[in-house]
């Protein structure tokens, strides 16, 4: 038999599927907590959220406020990395319920001797959780309560607000109950706010024809630490296989000099703990790492599970590959793409737990010798699920810091379900999304729905995998636009350059979201020092999103009506709403758009608004519900400040 209770809890908020999976969160940010908790009658009940961090003892409280129809809510910050559990907690309140019948039956002129001796007993019942000056006051009040001579003063104190918050303060749980408990994953700031470069190292050479080096990645950190990118990150920097190497364009057969795609690891010269002889030794990786950290730009490395014909771990262990009839190993097949030069791992093994330690080491490898703390993983949705859960719980226990970046473009619940298994952060549909409907109803599902609580969203307008048809031979302007939408929409946003800004888009065949002269499978060297407008407007927008708190969240969004469906809008601001954001995006890319602008109604409460321009640095006075906007292809955005 169960214990008793008279207290009902449902609906605790938020949670992930019962509570199987943690929500997520960033050091120093709220959780705002709500359930419905009631009980028969109409006794006055309580109820209080419980949280404490993995390593506490004991549990801290936050007291829940009730709003309407049996809601209650509050709120408590988490302040540490790993993580917090959290559970409500409700009871029947006898000595506040006592206070308010007895406050009632005063006021209705009725003589309460007994409800006095009745209150001496909840008076009583405080005081050895009283301090000092409490004790005294309390002590006071069971003479008053028991003394019919102080019957005046007992009536006055009884009903008084300090007796109210000292009932309030010292409950007496009588009949509680709980919710199940709920968990919470804490990650550092940059799980959530992130702001990637991504290039080839071998395409880093200063001279024509020559394999860029580690060395040569060096010469480039200033430019990506000028334009504003704290992260960089590499495709992979492992040995590329020889046997069946991919030719330019993803050619079937290779020409001598070809240098292959760097997914296709593993050769002669090692697998997954060494790195390509042409780039260098891995203590030259490690140059690289600090150089890159002394600029505030972390190294983010590519996690490809996946191995080239010629891979040590092909010979060494063989029972971790699919073996055909024929004695022929099965490569990756991706209907109708064929990937001759890789050969995907095979998790249904025997020797499982084997590969799963091997796996981990070679992540840990990287983490603990070079002091690489953040991870792009390919195609983790074509790897086991509960895999990544354990691997990345595996991690987290010894590296907290490290985080993860889900490079899965498939169905949405495959996405959200890495997510779920610890996935930090995850590419999205962004790249596809390119109308004012679209934009809106994509980036509400992320942010308004369970979706907010454990999907992080980075937007990339371009990957090295797709070349968009919206950017296709797309001019200036679309860039901009498409730039501006990922950095100001999402809190984490990213690029594959230089071919975005340097706008280099041409498709290999109409309708094929693929380059032309793709750099997976060739070097090139690239004009590291040409500016254009497209770079410098990418450096200021990476400026504000520093300055702005309200641009290092995603969640926190309002779109705003316009009355032209080629102009967006949308209002952002941070958790206490100290910072607050405009944007306002032309979509059109040869047309200079008018449109009138509805301001938030949060907004309109106190009009006029001062507004500047920070890209401009133009300042304005709103003074209206709807305001006028015009932009032109040059300048296709606004991004106000409110004051």
């Amino acid at each position: 038999m169960q214990n008793q209770t008279r207290i009902v809890i449902e609906n605790v908020l938020p949670q992930l599927d019962g509570g199987i999976n943690p929500i997520k969160r960033i050091v120093n940010q709220k959780i705002n907590v709500t359930a419905a908790v009631f009980s028969d009658g109409h006794d006055v009940i309580e109820c209080s959220v419980k949280f404490k961090h993995e390593d506490d003892k004991k549990w801290q409280e936050a007291r829940m406020n009730p709003s309407v129809n049996d809601e209650w809510y509050a709120s408590f910050k988490v302040e540490k990395q790993g993580f917090y559990s959290y559970f409500v907690e409700g009871w029947v309140d006898y000595a506040l319920n006592w206070q308010h019948g007895i406050e009632r039956k005063i006021q209705d002129n009725q003589h309460v001797n007994s409800e006095l001796l009745e209150g001496a007993d909840y008076v009583k019942a405080v005081l050895e959780f009283a301090n000092e000056q409490e004790k005294e006051y309390l002590q006071n009040l069971v003479v008053y309560f028991t003394i019919e001579s102080d019957y005046d003063k007992a009536i006055q104190e009884a009903t008084s607000s300090y007796l109210h918050q000292i009932f309030k303060k010292y409950p007496i749980r009588f009949l509680e109950n709980k919710s199940l408990e709920l968990k919470v994953y804490v990650d550092r700031k940059k799980a959530l706010f992130s702001t990637w470069y991504e290039f080839f190292p071998r395409s880093a050479s200063a001279e024509e024809g020559k394999h860029g080096t580690f060395k040569d990645c060096e010469r480039l950190l200033p430019r990506v630490a000028s334009m504003g990118f704290d992260t960089l990150y590499f495709p992979p920097i492992h040995p590329i296989g020889e046997v069946n190497r991919k030719g330019k364009n993803n050619a079937t057969n290779s020409n001598p000099g070809d240098v292959g795609s760097p997914w296709g690891i593993g050769s002669q010269y090692g697998g997954h703990k060494s790195t390509h002889p042409e780039l260098g030794s891995i203590d030259d990786f490690k140059s690289l790492v600090k150089k890159a950290k002394d600029l505030g730009i972390e190294v983010a490395m590519d996690y490809a599970l996946q191995a080239a014909p010629d891979h040590p771990h092909v010979k060494d262990f063989p029972q971790w590959f699919k073996w055909r009839p024929d004695g022929t190993v099965q490569y990756a097949e991706n209907p109708p793409k064929k990937y001759q030069d890789i050969l995907p791992i095979y998790f249904e093994s025997s020797d499982w737990k084997n590969l799963w330690k091997e796996l981990l080491d070679v992540a840990l490898f990287w983490i603990e010798e070079c002091d690489i703390k953040i991870y792009r993983v390919d195609n983790p949705h074509t790897k086991p699920f509960y895999f990544w859960g354990w691997l990345i719980s595996e991690i987290k226990k010894k590296h907290p810091d490290v985080l993860f970046l889900a490079e899965a473009f498939t169905r949405p619940k495959i996405m959200n379900e890495l997510a779920k298994q610890g996935f930090t952060q995850s590419y999205t549909y962004f790249t596809w999304r390119n109308s004012k409907k679209e934009l809106t109803e994509y980036v509400e599902e992320l942010t308004q729905s369970e979706q907010k609580e454990f999907y992080r969203p980075n937007f990339w307008p371009n990957t090295p995998d797709i070349n968009p048809f919206a950017l296709q031979n797309g001019n200036e302007s679309i860039h901009l636009q498409k730039y501006f939408l990922a950095a100001t929409l999402s809190s984490s946003v990213g690029i594959y350059g230089p071919v975005f800004e340097y706008r280099i888009s041409a498709p290999m065949a109409p309708g094929k979201e693929e380059y032309l002269d793709s750099e997976k499978y060739e070097y090139f060297k690239w004009d590291w020092e040409k500016q254009n407008k497209i770079t410098t407007l990418i450096t200021r927008v990476n400026t504000i999103r520093k300055e702005q708190n309200s641009l290092q969240q995603t969640n926190n969004i309002v779109f705003c009506d316009t009355n032209n469906e080629q102009v967006i809008s949308y209002y952002k601001f941070d958790d206490d709403k100290q910072n607050k954001t405009l944007m306002v995006v032309s979509l059109d890319a040869f047309n200079t758009s008018q449109a009138m602008v509805k301001l938030p109604k949060e907004l309109l409460r106190n009009l006029p608004v001062q507004i500047t321009d920070l890209i401009t640095g133009n300042s304005y006075i709103w003074a209206k519900e709807w305001n006028f906007v015009e932009l032109p292809p040059e300048l296709p955005f606004h991004l106000f400040k409110i004051h």
